[in-house]
């Protein structure tokens, strides 16, 4: 089992003028310290116009300066939005962030969450899987030495040779922003990792996994010449502490994240029926706070996620090995979390748990050698007791303007309990 940490660099009101230059600096440093702990992966979001929820709108920018911090740890967008992004442009920034790392990124894409963020560049929240998918076919082959040319639907981009080339070949590994099952399904058809913004029980995990494998087996389908990435990780919430009492205080912005997320997810999925949020009209904090004495809000406050004392972090992760899951990607900065208790969480974890886990990925890449080349059969799990959950943050909306898919909003999860 692999461990990445992820950032929505959230801030809550109220703000100073020095608020963002401070969540800056100490995210840097939290990576500094990981990469010197030994965590595997930082994972960095972009998001655009959410206040409070994530001021993460240059994910290249941050993670070029942690480039230049860090050695080992590697370097993930979680997602790209390919959507709001010109192929090119990306192209240039990722391989522009692999060469001065090294070869360390890995490269997740995902499509937007809603048209709070889609509109504003021209996208309309109906259309975000074509464009994506048109993305993907005109961004991979300019990775490729030499000069490429696209033709499609949403990109038309003549002969170019887009540059630089990537350090990694022939492209740095290719993920993709998952919520439900449907996209689980649809990330192993296009051969990419994974990447599972969802909270969710053992038993969950395990039909995820499954599912994942035996249709990335069965129906891969790339939608152009890339190199496919088998993988899945998923996101808890994070805190360890001498106690477990101590754990939950210090975790407060876990409750926050799964307000937020869900807050933006509904109203930005309800705003082409005249109820958008308008710009600077809302005090998420506050409202956080009188959601978290609702029903729902004193729901959320049980899922305690992977919060607690070294030794409760250890039998929850011992009860995840049989899932099989590839990562666990641990939200710890959220909220109004400190960033002292950020860093002692790092360093506990990192001392008294990881190394224990990190060790018996060796035998996990045995099992997933063993059935990717069909020496292992997975169980086929019946997934339709999981298409459909109840949520533990309140209640999303469905858009006017769903997937093509079906499915909601990419990077929009519904959220459940980890075990």
């Amino acid at each position: 089992m692999k461990f990445g940490l992820f950032y929505e660099l959230q801030l809550p009101r109220p703000w100073t003028q020095d608020s963002e230059r401070q969540l800056l600096h100490d995210a840097l440093d939290e990576l500094e310290l990981a990469d010197r702990l030994g965590y595997d992966i930082a994972w960095e979001v972009e998001h655009h116009f959410l206040e409070e929820y994530s001021h993460s709108s240059a994910p290249e920018v941050f993670l070029g300066a942690a480039s230049q911090r860090t050695k080992n740890i590697r370097l993930g967008h979680g997602i790209v939005q390919l959507t709001t992004n010109h192929p090119a442009r990306i192209a240039e920034r990722i391989s522009t962030l692999d060469l001065l790392s090294n070869g360390r990124v890995e490269f997740g894409m995902g499509e937007g969450s809603s048209v709070i963020e889609l509109h504003p560049f021209g996208r309309a929240f109906r259309d975000k899987r074509e464009i994506w998918e048109d993305a993907v076919r005109c961004i991979t082959p300019m990775f490729a030495d030499g000069p490429c040319e696209y033709h499609g639907e949403w990109f038309d981009f003549p002969m170019r040779n887009v540059l630089p080339k990537s350090h990694q070949k022939p492209h740095p590994p290719l993920w993709v922003a998952c919520s439900q099952i449907d996209t689980i399904e649809m990330a192993a058809r296009r051969g990419m990792g994974a990447l599972g913004f969802q909270f969710v029980s053992g038993d969950t995990a395990v039909a995820w996994v499954n599912h994942y494998y035996n249709t990335y087996l069965t129906q891969l389908d790339l939608l152009a010449d890339y190199k496919p990435n088998p993988n899945i990780a998923l996101v808890s919430g994070f805190m360890c502490a001498p106690t477990d009492e101590e754990a939950i205080a210090r975790a407060e912005g876990w409750t926050f994240f799964l307000f937020a997320l869900q807050y933006y997810a509904r109203k930005g999925a309800m705003a082409d029926e005249g109820s958008s949020i308008k710009t600077g009209s809302v005090d998420l904090w506050n409202e956080y706070l009188a959601w978290k004495q609702s029903p729902a809000g004193q729901a959320a406050g049980k899922n305690k996620g992977l919060i607690g004392s070294p030794d409760t972090l250890r039998k929850r992760l011992h009860q995840w090995e049989h899932t099989h899951v590839d990562q666990v990607i641990l939200l710890n900065q959220a909220g109004k979390t400190t960033h002292p208790d950020i860093m002692h969480s790092l360093e506990l974890f990192a001392r008294e748990v990881m190394p224990e886990f990190q060790a018996a990925d060796v035998k996990h890449q045995e099992w997933k050698a063993g059935v990717l080349a069909g020496e292992i059969a997975l169980d086929k799990i019946d997934i339709t007791p999981y298409r459909s959950k109840n949520v533990a943050a309140p209640t999303q909306k469905p858009s006017a303007r769903p997937d093509r898919n079906g499915s909601g909003p990419t990077g929009s999860p519904i959220l459940q309990p980890v075990g």
